[in-house]
């Protein structure tokens, strides 16, 4: 009889386990200009689903699609453009239905509000310009072909920095450690000391289009699945245009 009870009090106390302890898990591998939306979005949706943690990383598309293919667990990926998305994809490491537009963003060049410059024929006035590696940050190369396009690559080649990130040029701006920043305008609505200098026309890159998906595992994940719908939702959107990105 006593085994019995206890066997019956050690169910009992199980079935009573706070949710969390069988909390589902959903691993993002997200580009680092999203980090305050995302990280609101997740936040929301955690509230109203508490059986749901995050695992959350960001960084350059480039770098994160990289992690992916080398193994990193991750349910989804969110790049800062296409190219990444279907470099993962031709690797078969993206449930290829799933891809889908989050939202799409806009390019700009801020530094200090006394600096007089109004246009990519002004970038030779200043002698340090942050620039996300083209390599692996997209912005870094939108940035480059608004350059090339603009016919400044010449005179602004010696005058580039390299960053890991559009955050990491933006922190550069806003410490002084150099004259002009190419960031998103989202980033830009971030700064504190940095001011807009000048939107850099489209014409000079393509449009800025943030692509989604499940990755295989995460296609198999229920809760990856449902906040994946969730990012598509009327709620989503309000929180996207909050922090200054375009819906198309």
């Amino acid at each position: 009889m006593k085994n019995s009870t206890t066997k019956l009090l050690c169910l009992f106390t199980l079935l009573l386990l706070p949710a969390q302890v069988l909390a589902g898990e959903v691993k993002l591998s997200v580009a680092a200009s999203l980090k305050d939306v995302v990280n609101e979005l997740a936040d929301g949706f955690a509230a109203k689903n508490p059986g749901v943690r995050f695992l959350k990383n960001y960084g350059g598309s480039g770098a994160l699609a990289k992690q992916i293919e080398n193994g990193a667990p991750s349910d989804m990926y969110i790049s800062a453009n296409l190219e990444w998305m279907s470099y993962l994809k031709n690797k078969k490491l993206i449930e290829a239905a799933s891809i889908g537009t989050f939202t799409h963003n806009t390019l700009v060049l801020i530094g200090s509000a006394g600096k007089k410059v109004s246009g990519m024929r002004d970038l030779s006035k200043l002698e340090r310009i942050a620039i996300g590696s083209p390599n692996s940050v997209p912005a870094g190369a939108y940035a480059m072909e608004a350059v090339r396009r603009s016919g400044t690559d010449k005179e602004v080649e010696n005058k580039l920095v390299l960053a890991r990130d559009a955050r990491d040029c933006l922190n550069y701006a806003e410490r002084g450690e150099v004259e002009g920043a190419f960031v998103y305008r989202t980033d830009a609505l971030q700064a504190k000391k940095a001011a807009v200098l000048f939107t850099v026309p489209q014409g000079l890159y393509p449009l800025v289009i943030y692509p989604m998906a499940l990755t295989v595992t995460g296609a198999r994940n229920a809760d990856a699945a449902t906040f994946y719908r969730f990012l598509q939702s009327a709620e989503a959107k309000v929180v996207l245009r909050k922090y200054g990105f375009a819906l198309k």
